[in-house]
């Protein structure tokens, strides 16, 4: 069977579970997800966002928040050139790749091999990651790259740079901003990794930023959408990772451990990410060294459907992941299912034909919560938080955890 086939094949789970529900294809746009790559050899448990990739009219007109699939299927048409995907169809950064742990003499057999070698201190410093981003010179495919690598050091480990991207669109009307970020919750250092965020939006007005990763700051609706939900009424400390800095090929691995590096350098308890992806090792590691030095990293599940595969980092051991419901309560029909499920909470902002839905802007409601209960780092935080979490969140669903509503509904 051909990649392209395979790919058709799983778009359909979710249609079908959408036909199940009575929602028609012509009324949704919501792709299979994406299973997860996990590299062979790479001892691990079990691996952001910008101008949305879809034109905004076009989300504004659907019902459900587009899926993984749908939207790196729109990246691939418009960046061919710079996006490709890997064997799982996972969106990819072309001629890029990451290794860990590489000896001397591996790096000089890449470098002969055709590739350049960068290496970001931070995260190796904060983190204890020793990881590179390897950059094909000679413009081969993303397979024949790969390949290449392989024979260049048989021994060693490599993976993709993989893109991770938005878990919903761009963002409402100011009337539907303003209501979202409304609350009387105390003031506290919260993370965003996400596009960038517009310090002129009116749910921001008192907020302070403190921003990373571009020279040039470029708002994105996801971005700003995200963080109107995420801060409080108050003089919250907003901590914002730019990933994308205007650029529609962002959210890429290695800049996604960049922001987490960052966070932790600035000791930012509670980091919200509503981004969704493959598994990595990269990733993977970044996440359990966060969860080890005491922050809590809280994820969208992602809109690719009850059926899909879970999404990361959503689905990496520590992280709280959170499913989206309308507002009634109703689990949205996009909101993935599983055991990342922790809770779930409101993923509809805005009202009538400006409302935009999708799991990206649930996290953020339980993301403000986690940050109410926790003022900086400490040994065992994510357990802790989770569990009080538990406690006050109102149970909805089967009897326990349940696969589409989690622990339960979490409000602002």
């Amino acid at each position: 069977m051909s990649l392209r086939a395979f790919s058709i094949m799983r778009l359909l789970a979710p249609a079908f579970v959408l036909a199940l529900a009575g929602i028609s294809p012509a009324q949704a746009q919501v792709g299979g997800a994406l299973q997860g790559l996990q590299v062979p050899g790479m001892p691990l448990p079990g691996a952001l966002p910008g101008p949305p990739l879809q034109r905004a009219g076009d989300l504004l007109r659907r019902p459900l928040a587009a899926g993984l699939t749908a939207q790196v299927d729109a990246l691939l048409r418009r960046e061919p050139g710079r996006v490709d995907v890997d064997p799982r169809g996972a969106p990819v950064v072309r001629g890029e790749f990451l290794a860990m742990g590489l000896s001397e003499a591996q790096l000089d057999a890449v470098r002969a091999g055709g590739f350049s070698v960068d290496r970001p201190p931070p995260a190796d410093v904060v983190l204890g990651l020793d990881f590179v981003v390897l950059h094909d010179l000679r413009g081969r495919g993303t397979a024949a790259a790969m390949q290449a690598l392989r024979q260049a050091a048989p021994d060693a480990t490599f993976t993709y740079q993989h893109l991770y991207l938005p878990a919903g669109p761009g963002h409402p009307d100011q009337d539907g901003m303003a209501a979202a970020g409304s609350s009387a919750m105390p003031a506290r250092r919260v993370g965003l990794i996400d596009g960038g965020v517009d310090a002129a939006d009116p749910a921001l007005a008192h907020a302070h930023i403190e921003r990373h990763g571009c020279q040039r700051e470029v708002a994105s609706p996801h971005g700003t959408a995200v963080a109107a939900r995420l801060v409080a009424g108050d003089a919250d400390a907003l901590y914002a990772a730019d990933l994308w800095c205007g650029d529609e090929v962002g959210g890429a691995v290695s800049r996604l451990v960049d922001a987490l590096a960052w966070m932790a350098r600035e000791r930012v308890a509670v980091i919200n990410i509503s981004l969704v992806g493959p598994d990595n090792p990269v990733l993977a590691r970044a996440v359990q060294a966060m969860i080890a030095r005491g922050h809590v990293l809280v994820s969208a599940v992602g809109n690719d459907g009850p059926a899909a595969p879970p999404l990361f980092p959503a689905a990496y051991p520590g992280v709280i992941g959170v499913g989206g419901v309308d507002a009634h309560d109703r689990v949205l029909p996009e909101s993935a299912a599983g055991e990342q499920v922790d809770f779930c909470a409101s993923g509809v902002v805005g009202r009538g034909r400006n409302a935009l839905r999708g799991t990206s802007f649930a996290a953020p409601i339980v993301a403000r919560r986690a940050a109410g209960l926790l003022e900086a780092p400490h040994d065992g935080a994510a357990a802790e938080v989770q569990r009080r979490l538990i406690g006050e969140a109102r149970h909805l669903g089967a009897a326990g955890h349940d696969p589409r509503y989690g622990y339960g509904l979490l409000t602002p």
